[in-house]
């Protein structure tokens, strides 16, 4: 028995989902996404990676910039969905629109909730050092990311896992996820589990200015703060007004002041707050991504220079 499914969804971590729904013969009528974004050198307008993927597979999609107006929710009542299916998607849904659905709507959300409720719960618990993660597919409510839990898969976080490593991790177990969510739903064999009220944290959005490193900081809580900013929107210093974004590093044996930097050595190791950092992949602005020992053949830096 196949379900009626309208797919919700805009970045690349949707696609997994929207491609296992397929492949598991559900009938997707309409795929909603953000509406395209000018991108690129020419600005031109692009469309999400889940639009182009629904366009590829010849599925309806609708692009409105809000669900708020009573047209668009006359129009998402009369797809007469069995349910809607929310990955990542980015606009809120109305009560009109969560009570549209005859089952509803379910989400799929990349933590163990009720950590890391909201926009980047990936990132965040990389950054905070946390040693697992996971998804999770909830009963959507008109709060943020409050409903109750229908089923979860643990993610142990490894301390090489990147932001972007596990993302799509995640991404792929989390199209598994929710295909079972869908089956045991047709059967009638999910448990609502309320959230807890205690452990609650939120994955703020990323801001542009934590990706500059504090070398007061512990060399662990930098390496989390690295691999969890990794690859966008990268950490990095600054060394003679040139910005350079880490890539690689790990801790290291070392000590000195803040900032400075005790070896260059097959790589760049610079004293934290506690500990060393050793850098062995970066970036300069406007060049592409190299060891650090390339890096210092054409950007020299000294042993016992102080980075700010």
């Amino acid at each position: 028995m196949s379900l009626r499914i309208a797919f919700m969804g805009t970045p690349e971590f949707s696609v997994p989902v929207l491609s296992e729904l397929i492949g598991a013969g559900h009938e997707v009528v309409a795929v909603y996404s953000q509406p395209p974004r000018k991108a690129g050198r020419g600005m031109t307008e692009q469309p999400s990676p889940v639009h182009r993927f629904a366009e590829s597979h010849g599925l309806a999609v609708r692009v409105p910039v809000s669900l708020k107006s009573p047209e668009e929710q006359q129009a998402f009542a009369d797809l007469h969905l069995d349910v809607a299916v929310v990955v990542a998607y980015g606009l809120i849904l109305p009560k009109q629109i969560l009570d549209a659905p005859r089952l509803g709507c379910l989400n799929l959300h990349a933590s163990l909730l009720p950590r890391w409720r909201g926009a980047a719960p990936i990132q965040r618990a990389i950054m905070a050092g946390d040693s697992e993660t996971g998804v999770m597919v909830m009963q959507m409510d008109v709060g943020l990311d409050t409903g109750p839990v229908l089923l979860a898969e643990h993610v142990p976080i490894a301390p090489t896992s990147t932001a972007g490593s596990l993302h799509d991790e995640l991404s792929q177990v989390g199209a598994s996820l929710m295909v079972r969510a869908l089956a045991a739903l047709e059967r009638g064999s999910l448990q609502a589990t309320p959230q807890p009220e205690e452990g609650v944290t939120y994955a703020r959005k990323i801001e542009k200015e934590e990706a500059r490193i504090d070398w007061s900081r512990s060399a662990r809580e930098l390496d989390c703060h690295i691999r969890g900013l990794t690859p966008f929107p990268g950490a990095f210093f600054e060394a003679d007004s040139t910005r350079i974004k880490i890539l690689r590093a790990t801790p290291d044996a070392g000590k000195g002041k803040p900032g400075e930097i005790l070896s260059l050595d097959g790589g760049i190791t610079i004293s934290c707050g506690d500990g060393a950092l050793k850098i062995t992949e970066a970036q300069r602005a406007g060049k592409g991504p190299m060891s650090a020992v390339d890096l210092l053949r054409g950007f020299p830096l000294k042993k016992g220079e102080r980075l700010a």
